[in-house]
């Protein structure tokens, strides 16, 4: 009953309308004075924004907001994979041969969520990580490892909310929300960064098209709490044995490592 009613709430709000209000509310100036509010709510740390609060002209620019120079360091081992957000390490494990992944006991189609099943067949039995982004956290989406975009893509058109209660009741939002997809190729292999939309806001802006990303490179941002998904292929990644999921983790912040076979292996 409660999945049911939760589904029909979210659909009766998730309307290109409701969407474009909120939207449109959240970038205007009538929202100013919600900020003070909203860093106090959340506790935010005013001293790591690289812009004064009073810059800000609405929430977008508060939610949006960079850091300063040296705020997050960033993992310098070679093989170290560093987390591209600020967030919670909600989920890691397998991806299936049968092409799915379980996400707090809930089964997602992995042929869904990238949209190509011949794409996706590197990355059986290899691992995925999790990552929540609350609408308190730091929105700026920063590169994992380095290495040279070899595809990005986009799939989707609603956003379900990804919290507690979207992931227990929606309609597998990992899979379905709107969300833009971005692989990289290194030495160690590809790995897939699935960005996914949240709260009905589809908005994930590529702020750096570069084809080469170094670690701890912004790339883009999300206006809005939301979700990545990484995902590595076989045998080419180890998440960091001192984390106990879920974890809060934050950019540059070492969450495992990955293997470069050698040849012939």
């Amino acid at each position: 009953m409660y999945q049911t009613f939760y589904r029909i709430l979210i659909e009766l709000t998730n309307g290109r309308v409701s969407s474009g209000l909120l939207k449109q509310f959240s970038q205007s100036k009538l929202s100013k004075p919600l900020i003070p509010l909203y860093i106090k709510q959340f506790n935010l740390n005013q001293q790591e924004f690289r812009d004064d609060t009073k810059s800000y002209t609405n929430l977008h620019d508060l939610f949006t907001r960079q850091l300063k120079q040296g705020a997050r360091p960033v993992a310098t081992e070679t093989s170290s994979v560093a987390s591209p957000v600020d967030g919670v390490l909600e989920d890691a494990g397998e991806i299936r041969t049968d092409k799915k992944i379980v996400v707090k006991g809930k089964v997602y189609s992995m042929e869904e969520m990238v949209g190509d099943a011949q794409f996706l067949e590197k990355y059986l039995g290899g691992k995925y990580l999790v990552l929540y982004l609350s609408p308190s956290h730091y929105h700026r989406i920063h590169a994992p490892i380095s290495g040279s975009v070899v595809k990005r893509w986009t799939l989707g058109k609603k956003s379900y909310p990804v919290n507690k209660w979207g992931m227990k009741y929606g309609k597998e939002p990992l899979a379905k929300n709107y969300r833009t997809i971005t692989e990289l190729q290194s030495e160690a292999g590809c790995m897939t960064m699935v960005k996914v939309g949240a709260m009905f806001i589809n908005s994930i802006v590529i702020t750096d098209d570069s084809r080469e990303l170094e670690k701890g490179q912004e790339f883009s941002y999300f206006s809005f709490g939301s979700t990545v998904v990484l995902l590595f292929e076989r045998d080419r990644f180890q998440l960091v044995e001192k984390i106990s999921i879920p974890a809060d983790v934050r950019v540059g912040e070492t969450i495992g490592h990955l293997t470069v076979k050698e040849e012939g292996v």
